[in-house]
């Protein structure tokens, strides 16, 4: 205290001495999140290199080896680490083959959906009228089918195609983004940086792009994130009932289907490739709850 009876300011080594310590300065929830973060790196890798990585060839068929067991299991060969199908092919090698196709359909579909609902959200909110009619209604009848089962139909009607499966996913994954983000716009329309820039006369293209966009990518990538699960589901499903990946391609949806008429003498055929689609789809829904709360300013600064 002071003669006057103010308190004295604080030297700055004692500011300094009372910052937080670096543990507490890292995200909230960061064990978790790098445990999600090294399991999605793990099925990049796995995605990218998929050719190099792989011990043996996926396609290589060898019908003495058929139907090995786990490397745990007495009847196994150490070459082949989780068994073999029952053409004798490596079934380690295509889970990482596996992994390939599922990040292609991830890489294609979720910036397909998310450029092309984020486009309609943006000019539905803003410009109202006409399009935003049409363009809700249209929202509104996509979400209100089944969209698994009508995706099963058009597959079916187009033929088992990988490149089918990318078109039919981003045909119904773009509605969710489109809803997301013009409810975004809309709030966001009166408020007063958007109308200061009306007033200096600033183009709806530049307004929309300079002053609405940066305000709703916060909201699109979280739910881009979570639908990292709905892709692989999505896609798995499709390969496992016959109408996703062609049969050149491979898939875990497709290894599933394969082992499931020996679940009960092999379980490892299909439980290796679900646990597989199970461990990176909650890992993506885990991954998208963490941006929500960390990029939410209240949820985010609870410590």
């Amino acid at each position: 205290m002071s003669a006057q009876g103010v308190p004295a300011e604080e030297p700055l080594v004692g500011l300094i001495a009372r910052r937080k310590p670096w543990y507490r300065r890292l995200p909230r929830g960061w064990p978790l999140l790098t445990v999600y973060l090294a399991v999605l790196t793990l099925f990049i890798v796995c995605g990218i290199f998929a050719d190099w990585i792989a011990p043996h060839d996926p396609t290589d068929q060898n019908l003495i080896s058929r139907l090995q067991g786990p490397i745990w299991q007495e009847e196994s060969k150490p070459e082949h680490i989780l068994g073999t199908d029952g053409l004798g092919r490596d079934t380690f090698s295509r889970l990482i083959k596996g992994s390939q196709t599922s990040l292609l359909v991830i890489a294609t579909v979720i910036p397909g959906s998310l450029v092309l609902g984020t486009a309609v959200g943006l000019l539905a909110g803003w410009r109202r009228g006409p399009f935003d009619s049409f363009a809700m209604r249209l929202v509104e009848v996509q979400l209100a089918f089944p969209a698994l089962l009508f995706a099963l139909l058009i597959a079916a009607m187009l033929g088992p195609s990988l490149r089918n499966v990318v078109v039919i996913l981003i045909v119904f994954l773009w509605a969710p983004y489109a809803r997301l983000v013009r409810a975004e716009v809309l709030s966001l329309r009166e408020r007063e940086f958007v109308v200061a820039a009306r007033t200096l006369g600033a183009s709806d293209f530049r307004v929309m792009l300079q002053h609405l966009l940066p305000n709703v990518v916060n909201s699109v990538v979280i739910l881009a994130t979570l639908n990292v699960s709905t892709v692989i589901i999505a896609e798995a499903s499709l390969s496992f009932l016959g109408a996703g990946a062609g049969p050149e391609t491979i898939s875990w949806g497709k290894m599933v289907a394969e082992g499931r008429d020996l679940l009960k003498i092999r379980f490892w055929l299909t439980g290796f490739p679900g646990i597989t689609i199970m461990i990176v789809a909650l890992v993506g829904n885990l991954l998208g709850d963490w941006l929500r709360d960390f990029l939410d300013p209240q949820l985010r600064n609870i410590q």
